[in-house]
């Protein structure tokens, strides 16, 4: 099976991250998207970081009426940082039956010189690309980029958490079971 891997904090998942996976499982020629839900990413601050195991509870809430959308905890039984190389490769041993390429925006795309051994996953992975105002997209020889021009909302989990903190709506920001979620556990409110 061909399965995109969309990696994220998801802190939390909004519309902007369930159009984008939407447009790659229709477009991009995969067959899944598994929500891998990282415990910190080690280029980011996780002061903001609401508990891994909360957070993976928003996605599989925001993600349940989708049989095609997977949330994936693999990253909170690796070691810590978790790096995507070593996910990848951990991903590989476990599921030697599937294709896995990696969903990132353009953004992250020109920092990958910045990620853990980013030459072995541009050799040994294919890469779905959603490009980003503002960034280039240059692809360097040989490698397996997709570029995909998917719908992008100006929509951020840190401008939905100040919405919370100042007790503001985040209806239509977020599902209304993840509304639901969030007010009813009052995440984000400190």
């Amino acid at each position: 099976m061909d399965i995109g891997l969309y990696f994220g904090s998801f802190n939390p998942i909004h519309i902007g991250h369930l159009i984008l996976a939407n447009h790659v499982l229709h477009h991009c020629g995969v067959e899944q998207v598994w929500f891998v839900v990282s415990p910190r990413n080690p280029l980011k601050e996780s002061k903001s970081l609401l508990r891994e195991q909360d957070r993976l509870h928003l996605v599989r809430t925001a993600i349940d009426s989708e049989p095609r959308f997977k949330a994936s905890s693999v990253e909170f039984s690796l070691p810590r940082p978790s790096y995507t190389i070593d996910t990848m490769t951990h991903l590989r041993e476990k599921y030697p039956q599937h294709q896995f390429r990696i969903i990132m925006g353009g953004d992250s795309f020109q920092n990958l010189d910045k990620w853990k051994n980013y030459q072995q996953l541009l050799s040994q992975y294919s890469l779905i690309v959603y490009q980003r105002p503002g960034f280039e997209i240059k692809v360097p020889e040989g490698a397996q980029v997709e570029i995909t021009d998917a719908p992008l909302l100006d929509i951020s989990s840190t401008y939905i958490r100040t919405l919370i903190r100042e007790k503001k709506s985040i209806q239509y920001l977020v599902t209304d079971e993840v509304k639901e979620e969030i007010e009813r556990n009052r995440y984000y409110l400190t």
